[in-house]
């Protein structure tokens, strides 16, 4: 195996690299291989001390630019962001492990949102009406200042650009955590950014969850936001709630997709295994629980089929990557495990030692799972309540379709769902019914694309806003109402 030279990562504060207060490293392996490539910081409160205060000295400058100066801006570091694609592409295979195709759409759909971040100026603007003879009121809306942004590692690109780019177009200026996991997709994009965006306005502090705390503690920061588990969620945003902070913080998920009766087989089969083993599982809206009303032993036979033939590697239409870490392959391997024990049917185990997974694990030294398909007796079994984060579809059979929605409607997260359906009528039942926020009809991976926002419910969503598209507009900014008067109006009333 070639030794992969080990790059040493940066704090980027100001414009430039900034190496941290103490000499706590943290080693980043490529999942792919298991090995080394590069260490990141683990920062202290100091570094948080040092990029808040960068920020909250640009923004007076930065909120004081035009709508328009703001969005020109965003509209160039679009364009060096796309002609630097590939080379993101590949920092975000190497550091994640996504296939190839998985981590061009993470660059596209974060770009997506910078595109639309840029048109933000209309979207945005405010309203100004006469409200009283001579009295006129008008709404704009003003940066909030400083806005800390903490990220998981399951889309290095993305998710971090859910949120710098509308709260940089809304006139605030950003402190961003990337994970340690996968630090260098994003120290890149600052560097790069660098050349367009003032000192000051973005900037990166590395670390582990000192530095979220350090974060969310600090007096300098107006909002947070959050992407992770649910319990880590709901401590931040209670934590920043407590400190008077506007705060979003988005937590996991446990998707359910219905297969009914009618569904097109070929399709719903293709569309529900792309759901459950696309980025390896390692997704909010990846498909966990399929429930399946009635027997159809077809479709499920041809889902099983569709997995199987899946194989490790990031290239190709049947490829599927590694998951991030050696935690996350045992704590999926036990889920699987915990559920074969309980009772459940592994309809395909994608971890025992015959797969082709099993063999690249051992070959590279990485972190490869194959999918699995659990087939329960239970509503109640664990592995179909609780988020597991991998290439595991539970499969529950249900008698009809209330039963199938009420199993949907008990459950503690509320991100997706969806149901498989040639009726019309049937799609509007689920989509009226459903208790998650974000719903498909034949779409698998029902994610919102701008202007609608993205966010769940439950468990799922701690704070009052989306993450994303109109309602961010909303949460990254305060509405001002200014109402002026310059003659006495000839009609006095109460307004006058």
């Amino acid at each position: 195996m070639s030794t992969i030279p080990i790059r040493s990562v940066c704090n980027f504060v100001n414009n430039q690299a900034v190496p941290a207060s103490n000499n706590d490293t943290l080693e980043v392996t490529s999942p792919g291989t298991g090995q080394a490539i590069a260490r990141v910081p683990l920062s202290s409160s100091n570094d948080v001390d040092t990029a808040v205060a960068a920020a909250a000295k640009a923004w007076p400058a930065w909120t004081a630019l035009t709508v328009n100066a703001r969005s020109a801006k965003l509209m160039a570091l679009h364009g060096l962001l796309t002609e630097h694609a590939g080379e993101l592409v590949d920092l975000i295979v190497s550091e994640h492990g996504k296939t190839r195709t998985e981590a061009f759409g993470d660059v596209s759909k974060g770009l997506e949102t910078l595109a639309y971040a840029a048109g933000s100026g209309a979207l945005g603007a405010g309203q100004a009406t006469y409200v009283s003879s001579g009295v006129l009121c008008r709404m704009d809306r003003a940066g909030l200042g400083v806005v800390a942004s903490i990220v998981p590692f399951n889309f290095p690109f993305m998710v971090p650009f859910w949120t710098l780019p509308l709260a940089l177009a809304m006139g605030n200026t950003c402190v961003l955590k990337p994970s340690e996991k996968v630090p260098l997709t994003m120290t890149r994009v600052a560097e790069l950014a660098a050349s367009i965006l003032p000192p000051g306005v973005l900037n990166l502090v590395h670390g582990g969850s000192a530095v979220a705390q350090a974060l969310i503690d600090h007096p300098g920061v107006a909002a947070v936001t959050f992407v992770g588990s649910s319990p880590v969620a709901e401590s931040v945003h209670a934590r920043a709630t407590a400190r008077g902070k506007r705060v979003l913080a988005l937590g996991g998920a446990k998707n359910h997709l219905v297969a009914l009766p009618d569904c097109d087989l070929e399709m719903t089969a293709r569309d529900i295994v792309a759901s459950f083993t696309g980025c390896a599982g390692q997704r909010c809206m990846a498909a966990s629980v399929l429930l399946v009303v009635g027997e159809q032993p077809e479709l499920v036979a041809r889902v099983v089929e569709l997995a199987r033939a899946l194989v490790p590697g990031s290239d190709g239409p049947l490829a599927m990557g590694p998951v991030i870490d050696a935690a996350a392959v045992t704590r999926i391997e036990a889920a699987v495990r915990g559920a074969a024990q309980s009772g459940a049917e592994l309809l395909l185990d994608g971890h025992a030692s015959t797969t082709k997974f099993a063999a690249r694990q051992a070959e590279s030294g990485g972190f490869w799972v194959g999918p699995s398909i659990i087939r329960h007796r239970s509503a109640g079994d664990s592995a179909l309540r609780e988020e597991i984060f991998g290439p595991v579809l539970s499969v529950l059979h249900c008698a009809d379709a209330h039963e199938a929605l009420a199993i949907e409607n008990a459950s503690a997260f509320g991100n997706a769902a969806c149901v498989y359906t040639a009726s019309g009528a049937a799609a509007e039942f689920f989509a009226q019914k459903f208790a998650a926020a974000m719903i498909g009809v034949n779409v698998g991976v029902p994610v919102p694309r701008e202007p609608f926002s993205f966010g769940g419910c439950k468990r799922s969503r701690f704070g009052s806003s989306d993450i994303t598209g109109d309602a961010a507009i909303e949460f990254f900014s305060t509405r001002r109402k200014i109402t002026t008067k310059w003659s006495v109006p000839a009609d006095q009333s109460w307004m006058s």
